[in-house]
């Protein structure tokens, strides 16, 4: 078993999913990514690391000092996230490998059913042929969003350490919470965190590589009924679930996850909850475009008013908290920053495309709020699925990948 597969099976094998539920402001949402924190800062400690942290919001931080006659040159920061999705259960992973010899991926059997992944659902797995992947048993997720990530960055540093001669810069390593809920790396410290440039590990399939992604907001929307009996509710009552089921159903349904793809943006609602006299519904919004985003949050305030005007004033209203950016936006003029990790994954056999993330990364927020962060490929698949799973040679390769990338960084760049 190779080391990032030691540590990949060790890692996902500690639940650390986060918690959409949990109070405002409260970070980690979830106790349990303590530990899966504290086992991480026990691992850079003895993978050589210096100001090892792992704060009271499970942050944890590292520096790997740079190699001879790179001492000089600006730091390069490596980032993944330690929380799992709470998209599907995450308690007890139970992770195998399966040799796949075509047809159904099937990771294991739920209740005499196969929980599979068909070739026709997933046209990559015909090019999976013959490899060994590691799957969960089918009852949870694997967690390789973004403990591959992890398990990458972890297994470069045991390289740069067992050998010497391996040219980098000095590595500053960040494994954050939360980011699944939206949070992301919102309160690392970068001025402590001290790199110059960086990247987050925590993209799909292998070669995979993304500097834009979605404008992000989440949105709330509020319904306040009237409620009364109703043996006496004629012209009377306004219930607050058949107000907020006319308010979704004026979202334009063209334009939601499933009907979506490439650069189109979506709304998403996520939860409803509620009684006849009051109700909330959740979405998310999304867009590659800043105007198109503006138009879209613009959108929900125009159905709430047009309910308003139906029902009265403040029966509906809507309020939104950004969540993150394009990173596009703010990456102009680094070229090094795209060309370095092409190199990279051609030094090492992988053909690389550059695609949308049609999601969002800590990176985003980084470059935002001044660290330039695209995204690299952790190479799993199936994300916030029980039917996720990521290939052996995938975890490998990117390893090699990462340790081609920094001693790319161990010269100077952009000039």
């Amino acid at each position: 078993m190779s080391d990032v597969l030691e540590r990949f099976m060790r890692y996902v094998q500690v639940d650390s999913q986060s918690d959409p539920l949990a109070p405002e402001g409260q970070v980690p949402s979830a106790p349990r990514e303590h530990a899966m924190a504290e086992l991480l800062a026990e691992e850079l400690r003895a993978l050589g690391c210096d100001d090892v942290t792992a704060d009271e919001h499970a942050y944890v931080t590292a520096s790997f000092a740079a190699s001879a006659g790179a001492e000089g040159l600006p730091a390069l920061g490596l980032c993944a996230h330690i929380d799992s999705s709470p998209d599907a259960p995450a308690a007890g992973v139970r992770p195998h490998v399966v040799h796949y010899e075509g047809g159904p991926l099937v990771a294991g059997e739920v209740d005499g059913v196969p929980v599979a992944t068909t070739p026709e659902e997933l046209p990559d797995l015909d090019a999976l042929v013959g490899q060994d992947i590691v799957c969960s048993d089918g009852t949870t997720l694997l967690s390789a969003d973004d403990k591959a990530g992890v398990a990458e960055i972890c297994a470069l540093l045991a390289r740069l350490k067992a050998d010497p001669s391996l040219p980098h810069p000095c590595l500053k390593i960040a494994f954050v919470p939360d980011e699944e809920i939206g949070h992301g790396a919102s309160l690392l410290d970068l001025e402590r965190f001290g790199a110059t440039w960086c990247y987050t590990v925590d993209g799909g399939a292998i070669g995979s590589f993304s500097y834009e992604c979605f404008t992000a907001s989440e949105a709330t929307v509020e319904v306040r009924g009237v409620m009364v009996h109703p043996g006496t509710a004629k012209d009377v009552m306004i219930n607050a679930l058949t107000v907020a089921a006319e308010f979704q159903q004026m979202v334009p349904a063209f334009e939601r996850p499933e009907h979506t793809c490439g650069r189109e943006g979506f709304y998403h609602p996520m939860r409803l909850q509620g009684t006849a006299s009051e109700a909330t519904l959740t979405y998310i919004i999304r867009d590659f475009d800043a105007a198109s985003f503006e138009r879209r949050e613009q959108t929900l305030r125009d159905i709430a008013a047009f309910l308003n005007q139906r029902y009265g004033e403040g029966t509906v209203s809507v309020s939104f908290v950004e969540q993150y950016r394009n990173m596009a936006e703010h990456l102009a003029g680094m070229d090094f920053l795209v060309d370095n990790v092409l190199e990279a994954n051609r030094e090492v056999g992988v053909e690389p495309w550059i695609e949308p993330v049609r999601g969002g990364t800590d990176g985003a927020q980084l470059t935002f709020r001044g660290l330039p962060c695209p995204n690299l490929a952790a190479g799993g698949y199936n994300m916030h699925s029980v039917r996720e799973f990521v290939p052996v040679r995938s975890l490998e390769l990117t390893v090699d990948m990462l340790e081609h990338l920094v001693a790319k960084f161990a010269v100077p760049q952009g000039a």
